[in-house]
This record gives C-alpha cells, sequence and structure tokens, in this order.
C-alpha cells in the first residue's frame, strides 16, 4: 500500500477559507506569463509563452527592450511555449542563464544564454547553447519549472508526455526522463554531468532522475530557510497535490500513475508494497472548484510575518491562492475572479508575486490582515514594499489618495503628505527613515482610511 515518508495523515488534510493572502497590482500588459524571476538584485524577470523575457522594477516599470526574445525558436499555445527561467548561482561574474522551452517539434528544450557583456539588461540573442532536448509524444504536460537548488544543481520538471492517463506508463518508468524532476551539473562537463549522489547513476534508470512518478509537476521550489523542496504536481481530474521534500532525498516515487494524490488511480503493473510517497497536502475538485495546482513558495520576506513559513500556492479554475497552515492544512484565500493563475515569483529579499492569464497582470502577494480597510487592487497599491528611498501610493479603480501619514510601531506621527487633487499615483520620500516597520495610514477623497504595514532598509 501507499506509504508516506512525510506525513501521515495526507488523506484526512482539512480545508477552510478565509482572506488572509491578497494581491496588489504591481504591472499590467504582459501576455501569458509562466514565470517571475530574479537574478541575485532587485530587478524581476517575466517570462512570457511566446518567448520573450521582459524586465520588471520595483516600481512597477517594465522595460521597453525584451531581455530576450527566442519567439522565433519555439512552439508556442496550450501547454507549450517559454515555459522556465533560472539564473546561474554565480550568474553576476558568469552572466549565464537557462531557459526551457517547447521547440518548434514541441520537444523540450533545456538551453543555456549569456548577458550582453555591455548592458546588464539585455542578453546574447546568439549565445544560446543547447544542454537537453527531451521528445515529448503529445503537446501536453510539458512541465517546464527549472531552479537551481542550494546544492548549485539544476532541477528540470518534466510532465509525463501528454495525453490523459500517461498511456505510456512513464510516471514509473525509470528509463524515460518523462514524468520525472531531474537534476544536472551544469559546471561540469558539457552540456552537462550528473551528480555523484544522483540516485540512479550506477543502477538501473536514467542518471539525470531525482524524483518520479509526477504527472505534470507545475513549478517547483526550494525553502530559502530550510532547503526544503515542494513540488506542485497537477492531477488528472480528481485530485491535486503538493509533496515536499528534504533536499537530500533521492529517488522519491510520488506515485503516478498509480495515484492521484493519494487516490489509487491505475494499478496495472504497481506493487503495491512499494514505497510511493504521499502527498504533504491534496485538495480535491468537487471540494474546492479547483482542476489545475500553480505551484509557489514558502514565504521568507521580512514583510508578513504572519504568512512566515507558509507554503502558498494557487489554482487555476477556482481562482483562489492558498496556503499552508502549521499543521499542513489547506487554507484558501476568496476567489479573485478573471484571475487564472499560472505563476508565482520571488524576489531576492523573498517577497512574493503572482501572475495569470487572466487581465496579464503581476501583482505582489500581500497578507490582508496588515491593513484595517481591505488592502487590494480596489483600493491602492503601495510599493516598493520593503523601500529604499521612496514609496509609492497608487489609487485602484476610481479612489484617490487626499493625504498618507507614516507612523512608527509606537503610533509617532512621522511623515505626512498631503496630495494633489486628482493625483491616482504620488510618491513619498523615506530616504530619512531608519530602517524598520512602519504603519501607513492612506485617506482618500470621500474620507476613508486604509492601514497598510511599510517596511523601511
Amino acid at each position: 500500500m501507499k506509504a508516506t515518508l512525510l506525513c501521515i495523515f495526507t488523506i484526512c488534510t482539512a480545508l477552510s477559507f478565509g482572506q488572509t493572502i491578497d494581491i496588489n497590482l504591481m504591472s499590467s500588459g504582459f501576455e501569458d506569463p509562466t514565470e517571475i524571476t530574479n537574478a541575485g538584485d532587485t530587478r524581476l524577470f517575466v517570462t512570457e509563452k511566446g518567448g520573450k523575457i521582459k524586465i520588471l522594477s520595483q516600481d512597477g516599470i517594465v522595460d521597453d527592450i525584451p531581455f530576450l526574445d527566442i519567439g522565433n525558436i519555439i512552439s508556442s499555445g496550450g501547454e507549450r511555449g517559454l515555459l522556465g527561467l533560472a539564473f546561474h548561482p554565480d550568474y553576476d561574474t558568469n552572466g549565464f542563464f537557462y531557459v526551457n522551452y517547447t521547440n518548434t517539434s514541441g520537444n523540450t528544450v533545456i538551453a543555456r544564454y549569456s548577458v550582453d557583456e555591455n548592458d546588464a539588461d539585455i542578453a546574447d540573442p546568439n549565445s544560446g547553447s543547447i544542454l537537453m532536448t527531451i521528445d515529448q509524444p503529445f503537446s501536453n504536460h510539458n512541465g517546464g519549472c527549472i531552479r537551481f537548488g542550494p546544492d548549485g544543481y539544476l532541477y528540470i520538471s518534466v510532465g509525463d508526455g501528454g495525453s490523459g492517463g500517461d498511456p505510456d506508463g512513464n510516471g514509473q518508468n525509470i528509463n524515460t526522463l518523462l514524468g520525472s524532476l531531474l537534476r544536472i551539473d551544469v559546471d561540469g562537463e558539457a552540456p552537462y554531468s550528473i551528480p555523484a549522489d544522483n540516485p540512479f547513476l550506477a543502477t538501473e534508470g536514467a542518471d539525470e532522475i531525482w524524483a518520479y512518478g509526477l504527472r505534470n509537476a507545475w513549478k517547483f521550489s526550494f525553502d530559502k530557510e530550510t532547503d526544503d523542496i515542494w513540488i506542485a504536481d497537477v492531477g488528472q481530474n480528481a485530485v491535486e497535490e503538493i509533496n515536499m521534500a528534504e533536499s537530500e532525498e533521492a529517488g522519491l516515487n510520488y506515485g503516478w500513475r498509480c495515484f492521484e494524490g493519494s487516490t489509487e488511480f491505475n494499478m496495472a503493473d504497481c506493487d503495491e508494497n512499494d514505497p510511493y510517497v504521499f502527498p504533504i497536502a491534496e485538495y480535491t475538485h468537487s471540494d474546492t472548484g479547483g482542476c489545475s495546482i500553480t505551484g509557489g513558495y514558502v514565504y521568507r520576506g521580512d514583510t508578513y510575518p504572519e504568512l512566515e513559513g507558509k507554503y502558498i500556492f494557487a489554482d487555476y479554475c477556482n481562482h483562489q491562492i492558498g496556503y499552508l497552515d502549521s499543521n499542513e492544512n489547506i487554507v484558501f484565500s476568496n476567489a479573485f475572479p478573471g484571475e487564472f493563475f499560472t505563476t508565482f515569483g520571488e524576489d531576492v529579499n523573498g517577497e512574493l508575486y503572482i501572475a495569470g492569464s487572466g487581465t496579464t497582470s503581476v501583482y505582489r502577494i500581500v497578507d490582508a490582515s496588515a491593513s484595517t480597510a481591505k488592502n487590494s487592487v480596489a483600493s491602492f497599491s503601495i510599493y516598493p514594499n520593503p523601500a529604499d528611498d521612496v514609496v509609492t501610493i497608487q489609487s485602484g479603480n476610481s479612489l484617490q489618495a487626499a493625504t498618507a501619514n507614516i507612523y512608527d510601531i509606537s503610533g509617532k506621527l512621522l511623515l505626512s503628505k498631503q496630495f494633489a487633487s486628482g493625483a491616482g499615483t504620488n510618491t513619498i520620500n523615506t530616504n530619512a527613515l531608519p530602517a524598520g516597520l512602519y504603519i501607513v495610514d492612506v485617506t482618500d477623497t470621500n474620507g476613508a482610511q486604509y492601514s497598510y504595514k511599510l517596511s523601511v532598509r
């Protein structure tokens, strides 16, 4: 029977609903965003399914010229396209970054590119070097996420090959790269080498495999504090699952297609005594209205203490953001109608972002309990947060800010600014404030007050 190395009581995972998680608009105008990441500095890099990588600053400005555009060498549409981006741990010195895309034949490609020698905001489009090509029998379930782990190796999620129900049994076949999480050394022999502790290096099985039994892991991430790996695996038609393992646990079998989550799916050729691994949490389509999980991150930022250590994710169909509480129970936010969440992002400070294919926008993840009024795109956005020298207050919908007061945590008024009538975007100079946590009270033109936590670096 299916045993767990992580959580015995996953079947009993409880679902609750609340409005702890909220979103603040950061920037709009993206087309099918598939990844948000950083290169070790304050910039965010947003990939679009069609092949572009765009640079987004912390004040919400998108560079006019894409960092890279490989639209001419990819196939895009459905689950194909430019799907993943990861910067080398030594990017500052070597300028290398890696992309995961489907080529014009529909097959998965992992390739390395370099930044332009003379412009840090532009990549060299002629520097592409293919490390790996994986044949894809169908157009869906391409996985696509790539991340450098705490060990410096590149991890790659690869779907089971597509169609439905894993007709070729790839999830349980350790001799194919499909249905797996791969781990390679990009600093070894060209085009890559195999880490010495990969589980199938000295035995039967593909040398690149780190874990297997995955259907279509749509985003995985490493906890910045513990190094644990979190994998969100999209279900067939009933169960969405969240897996977690310590970073050194090799060769884990997450069960697909024998199991969908912790439920038996197709036990043909499956041995019930094999050590399949339960998800740490799961939810059903029937209970939540969900259909496809989008994996996120464990929050390790400084702005929202109540989110510290919580794994945050979303579902494409129910338009909700969820997190795991301290008991591994799933807590969902209220729905964000029209938002089809496709990716999360983490900045250099551990703050989180989310984007989707609904309004093609990038949002900041915020803790709604940190404000006395609903802190959402319907009120005001405050950015960057954490701030350095200047903080911007942007009005949402028809609201307009009249005044803003900044207090220290003892309630002492430190700064006050009255804004010009009709101004939708306003700035406050914060360079005189010592690093720390503050409260910003915003009063709109109708007299309504909104209160936010602001971190100053």
